[in-house]
């Protein structure tokens, strides 16, 4: 079993996969930046830790994520401010990756987007245009990184319940909350995902098997 740290770690998603990590036997490390998260992050089975990944250095980064064996990045700005967006999605993810370099961890599971594409069509003086564009260029960096990395890229997220399958037809429509956090954890004990961008939204695929037969 490996020890994972989990970096935006009271996000929806990020709390789904440290359950199902942490019930694989993993050891999951949630960085937090609010302390009264801290109960519901154990409630999840993780290990909480309060830190302001908007305020992390490269350094920083780097000893946060040293010794563990795979940094998963589930934060996020959550809209509102552009600039924010641009530090936390942008530039605190670019941070995280060189600083997970630096500490020599070299497994990295990126949440993004399934329109995280050079022509994403997201005009630029839409609120969404920051977010859109951050994660173009995050996943650009990243892919590279020369860290073994996979990006999750689910389309729009719902909390609906998970049904265990998704797909992909090259359309944004929707998937559970639950099922992308089924992808995260798998991508982390998966070598077949490394390198790999998987694209996805519900489907009538079981998710191990569109792991599998990713391309």
């Amino acid at each position: 079993m490996s020890n994972v740290i989990v970096l935006g770690g009271h996000g929806k998603v990020a709390l789904l996969a440290t359950r199902i990590l942490a019930d694989r036997g993993h050891t999951v490390t949630s960085v937090i930046r609010n302390a009264d998260q801290a109960d519901e992050v154990r409630a999840h089975g993780g290990q909480p830790h309060v830190a302001d990944i908007q305020q992390q250095t490269i350094t920083d980064f780097a000893e946060l994520v040293h010794g563990h064996d795979a940094v998963v990045w589930s934060a996020g700005a959550g809209g509102g401010s552009a600039d924010r967006t641009w530090a936390v999605d942008r530039d605190a993810a670019i941070l995280s990756m060189q600083g997970a370099a630096r500490a020599g961890v070299d497994r990295y599971v990126m949440v993004s987007w399934s329109g995280s594409v050079l022509d994403h069509g997201v005009p630029q003086d839409d609120d969404f245009f920051a977010y859109a564009q951050s994660k173009v260029i995050a996943d650009a960096v990243l892919r590279d990184s020369g860290l073994r990395w996979t990006i999750v890229a689910p389309s729009t997220l719902t909390d609906d319940e998970p049904t265990g399958s998704i797909g992909w037809d090259g359309s944004s429509t929707q998937v559970p909350r639950g099922d992308v956090a089924h992808v995260v954890a798998d991508a982390v004990e998966s070598d077949h995902t490394v390198g790999k961008t998987l694209r996805f939204n519900t489907g009538s695929t079981p998710i191990a098997d569109f792991l599998r037969s990713a391309g």
